[in-house]
């Protein structure tokens, strides 16, 4: 008896055994064959191999940039009308035409070439440095709105100064407004439910939550993709981008020792609002599926008219566009300048053809800054972006950290001439995985309203040293490196 249930244990043991490396094997020989970037394909191939079961279930749950078969297949239909209208754009305004100068040229043809979008020319731009700002034109914006108002935001916290928004919604509702809000399912979850929710759907605001979470998605559709997107659009002629959440920074339990979070938004009017529009637009029909016809009749796509002389590329990023198009689109920011490079992002998780990029840039005698929160909302993104420091301080990198805050605001500067702008971290998760929004502006003046912006931020930073930096503790340093191993999944 007891030789025979030994005779089974052990026939279990390697049936699971089996299973389990087969599994491996199998999970294993797909990431090789996905040919993603190298750091990203031994990352999961570490996970896979060394965890037993758990890491494939890992991999099943947060590997694969899975939407799922139903809006995969709804992202694959949309492709063909969004670049037969992108197409049509160029050609209204004579993108092609353009010519931009210095190393924007090189961005601009790299935008057109990866995701398609053209240059438009004839846009005003207002740069808003304080979430208060922000909010009162943004509120003033709706009331004064006549047709539709459209908000699309990653997170939407009730209180203080996002109630004025919700009010404002329901004031422009109730002239008959079209009022539409898409929030992202996580970043929303305080609003959905919410008292302002239920009052402004009483008033005839519709409100969609993007990417539902939950146990069913999650085994059709990677749970973690997120919409990170902050757009505005009021009756088609005005448009917001940038990195402020519809938020109170003042009504935010702060976190100890992060302090407040510091944002920045650009105000638009002219041609570019319509390529706002219409991100909005293809976000709208990817969740809701209600026709892309009938949306673009109710979303009031106009053609816009020339208002200022910046010329602007707007450049939305994701699932279904181009895979790491946008990280495509910095590094040729990056190896395009040649007298400085300014970079503002809260995080800062590099793979190693962006390391190589800065590198580069400061080898050629670029000034190349990088600034970061001191103290951002996550420690170990915090310290797997740390353990970069040391070989960018070798290269001449400068890095400073801001000490004034969670320094929220994501901007890129080159050579004073031309301003990246919008939603966009500097890591493999804004790369690779969310839907992401950005502008770039092709303005001299603009881009030096930005570099302003930054010269602010630097007055409440610390520039790091690289022979104290080196002096740092070796505890300290071996939870960085450490930390740095999880950085492609981070």
């Amino acid at each position: 008896m007891l030789k025979q249930i030994f005779s089974d244990n052990v026939t279990l043991t390697w049936t699971i055994f089996g299973i389990d490396w087969t599994i491996r094997l199998l999970l294993g020989t797909r990431i090789i064959m996905r040919r993603s970037p190298t750091g990203f394909t031994l990352a999961w191939l570490s996970v896979v191999l060394v965890l037993p079961i758990l890491g494939a279930v890992i991999y099943l749950l947060l590997g694969e940039r899975r939407l799922g078969t139903r809006r995969a297949r709804r992202v694959a239909e949309l492709r063909k009308p969004y670049r037969a209208w992108l197409d049509k754009l160029a050609e209204d305004f004579g993108a092609e035409s353009l010519q931009v100068s210095g190393p924007g040229e090189m961005i601009r043809r790299q935008a057109r070439g990866t995701i398609g979008v053209p240059v438009l020319p004839g846009n005003s731009l207002d740069l808003i440095s304080d979430a208060a700002s922000f909010f009162e034109a943004l509120v003033a914006d709706i009331d004064a709105s006549l047709s539709s108002v459209h908000l699309e935001f990653y997170i939407w916290m009730p209180g203080g100064r996002a109630d004025d928004v919700s009010n404002a919604l329901i004031r422009a509702a109730g002239r008959g407004v079209k009022c539409r809000v898409l929030v992202d399912d996580v970043g929303g979850s305080e609003l959905i439910g919410s008292q302002p929710h239920a009052d402004m759907v009483r008033a005839g605001v519709r409100v969609v939550a993007m990417l539902e979470v939950g146990v069913l998605r999650a085994a059709f559709a990677r749970v973690d993709i997120r919409n990170h997107r902050k757009i505005a659009v009021i009756d088609g002629v005005i448009g917001y981008v940038g990195s402020q959440n519809i938020v109170d920074p003042t009504m935010v339990k702060e976190q100890a020792g992060i302090g407040e979070w510091i944002d920045a938004m650009v105000r638009i009017t002219g041609p570019a609002v319509e390529a706002l529009q219409v991100t909005l637009l293809a976000d709208w029909e990817f969740e809701t599926f209600e026709g892309i016809e009938k949306q673009a009749a109710d979303l009031d796509i106009i053609r816009g008219t020339a208002t200022g002389e910046s010329m602007v590329q707007v450049v939305p990023s994701g699932p279904g566009l181009s895979q790491l198009a946008i990280q495509e689109l910095i590094l040729t920011a990056m190896y395009a300048a040649t007298n400085e490079l300014v970079l503002t992002t809260p995080y800062f998780i590099p793979d190693e053809a962006m390391i190589k990029a800065l590198l580069s840039a400061a080898a050629r005698g670029v000034d190349v800054q990088l600034m970061l929160p001191r103290y951002p909302d996550s420690r170990i993104v915090k310290w797997a972006g740390e353990s970069y420091f040391e070989e960018l301080l070798e290269g001449g990198v400068k890095i400073c950290r801001y000490e004034g805050g969670m320094l929220h605001t994501k901007a890129i500067v080159i050579d004073g001439q031309t301003a990246m702008f919008g939603s966009v971290n500097l890591d493999m998760r804004s790369f690779y995985l969310n839907f992401e929004i950005s502008i770039v502006v092709y303005n001299g003046a603009f881009a030096q309203k930005v570099r302003e912006l930054q010269a602010h931020y630097l007055q409440s930073s610390q520039k790091l040293d690289l022979q104290r930096w080196r002096a740092r503790p070796v505890a300290l340093r071996f939870i960085q490196q450490t930390a740095q191993l999880l950085s492609p999944l981070l």
